[in-house]
């Protein structure tokens, strides 16, 4: 396999500022940074934005609610009528985060926010009606969201994965925590998974993403 250089760090912050973010993005980064939650970043957000919209998302599952700022950008991506379910461990930041669309103009009922673990919430949500599947979540849980996600997503629908490089650790083997390696298998599931077409996109802390292919009825 050919090797390419890393690019320089002036190319990569030139890429991750390509889509500038807005004020009411800005300050739901602050918001994070208060409550010591790192989210998706500039370039990764764009990602989501335009898979959203070039998929015309009308239903959308976040694994990790954060202070809404994937979830806005997931929002902007979709469709008018479109409706994001995220899910969060934590309703203080769900709480920030409804802050966060408000001040973006999202319409209450776009945004349902749903509290508790990812692995008890999702077998509750419909078989086959997501357009995307956005996990950002416990790392070590990656490969069951991924179990999840499959269900629940439609023929031709994406699920994504955030921190898919985790901190340049998942092309280092010498790195063996369990985040690292749950990472790092997850990556090569979804690359051998015959029912999904992969991309790893290196933009922010790495965008791992996954179209479910169409099966023809028998």
């Amino acid at each position: 396999m050919a090797s390419y250089p890393p690019p320089a760090a002036a190319t990569w912050n030139f890429a991750e500022g390509y889509v500038a973010e807005d004020d009411v993005l800005a300050a739901a980064r602050a918001r994070a940074e208060e409550v010591g939650v790192v989210p998706i970043g500039p370039g990764g957000g764009a990602a989501l934005r335009f898979l959203a919209s070039v998929l015309d998302a009308r239903a959308v599952v976040e694994i990790g609610t954060g202070t809404g700022v994937s979830g806005l950008w997931l929002l902007r991506g979709m469709r008018a009528d479109g409706v994001l379910t995220t899910v969060d461990v934590e309703t203080e930041h769900q709480r920030l985060a409804r802050q966060t669309f408000t001040e973006a103009g999202i319409p209450t009922q776009r945004a349902r926010t749903i509290a508790g673990a990812a692995l008890d919430v999702l077998p509750r949500l419909t078989d086959g009606h997501y357009d995307i599947v956005f996990c950002d979540g416990d790392k070590t849980e990656y490969a069951a969201y991924l179990t999840e996600a499959l269900r629940l997503l439609r023929p031709g629908g994406v699920v994504a994965f955030d921190n898919a490089l985790w901190h340049d650790r998942v092309a280092d083997p010498a790195r063996r925590d369990p985040e690292t390696v749950a990472i790092r298998e997850l990556d090569r599931t979804v690359a051998e998974h015959d029912g999904l077409v992969p991309l790893l996109l290196p933009v922010g802390d790495g965008l791992l993403v996954a179209k479910k292919e169409w099966i023809p009825e028998a």
